[in-house]
């Protein structure tokens, strides 16, 4: 097939008498991916939005319960600050607003690709091969696969708690802390993006490995709702230099509320999360692309 369209001349990039240009056809090949792959998430992840609101009820209950129960990690942190005044030099305030950075950018991954801890099973039972049949992406049907919407939930809370600590705290706002703010939780967002996609891509390996993926996403998300003077330095430095989640948080934040740069890092590291999201999500993608190539159906 790929020898009969090369003889046709009409791919993408492809010049006059049939010639692709240096690099043209890759990467009009790689956009016209990009664009199937991101239609087919819309499409598969609309299917399952659909489904779910045919049972309005009981999508509100679910809402509101995981509204309630995400919600319980900051009633803690509150009723904490009711016996002292201050953490780790912190005020209610700021830890609102590492919380509210996390929690949100978390709530954005964890809605976008919180499906992919169930690729280890579609490994183990071989329902994955039917997604490799497919003229679609991998990585879209398994991103989108049972999207559930009630994980919305997540995001509403981080959001509010983030609008709170925004009104609270005593901070001296200028133009780039405020536009600070939304890069910091978009970039956020695709740094947890892409550990879902590096854990997702683990499973080719492990098969059973979800509990693993949950502890670098969802435990990850929770150790940055805390002041990094807290944890020990080598902790810092793991998940400054290796797996960069301070990035999400902590180093921004840092900027934004006046406080010193963990592991003294240099003042123009608040501005860095973006290009760091970048590379997470260009290494994640390498990694996925890796692990799908040593699948060799269930059993492997």
């Amino acid at each position: 097939m790929a020898e009969a369209r090369g003889r046709s001349g009409g791919g993408p990039g492809g010049e006059p008498g049939g010639r692709a240009g240096p690099g043209s056809g890759r990467g009009s090949g790689r956009r016209a991916g990009l664009l199937r792959g991101v239609r087919a998430y819309g499409l598969i992840a609309g299917m399952w939005i659909r489904s779910t609101l045919v049972y309005r009820t009981s999508f509100v209950l679910t809402t509101v319960g995981g509204v309630v129960v995400t919600g319980l990690d900051f009633v803690g942190i509150a009723l904490m600050f009711s016996h002292v005044d201050v953490l780790a030099g912190h005020t209610l305030a700021e830890v609102a607003f590492l919380y509210g950075l996390s929690m949100l950018s978390f709530g954005i991954a964890d809605l976008a690709l919180g499906s992919m801890d169930r690729l280890g099973r579609r490994v183990r039972d071989g329902t994955l091969d039917t997604l490799l049949v497919r003229p679609v992406p991998v990585l879209a049907q398994v991103a989108a696969d049972r999207f559930a919407l009630r994980r919305v939930g997540r995001l509403l809370q981080g959001l509010c708690v983030l609008g709170w600590a925004v009104a609270s705290l005593d901070v001296a706002w200028t133009v780039p802390k405020l536009l600070l703010v939304p890069v910091t939780v978009v970039s956020g967002a695709a740094i947890f993006c892409a550990v879902f996609v590096a854990g997702a891509a683990f499973q080719f390996v492990a098969q059973d490995a979800s509990e693993v993926q949950n502890a670098f996403t969802y435990g990850g998300q929770t150790m940055l709702q805390y002041p990094p003077v807290v944890f020990a330095q080598e902790l810092v430095r793991g998940v400054t230099f290796v797996l960069p989640l301070a990035f999400v948080n902590w180093v921004p934040a840092s900027y934004v509320l006046g406080r010193p740069y963990p592991l003294d890092l240099p003042r123009w590291a608040a501005f860095a999360a973006p290009p760091v999201a970048v590379v997470c999500c260009a290494l994640a993608g390498l990694v996925w692309r890796t692990g799908l190539r040593s699948y060799r159906s269930t059993g492997s």
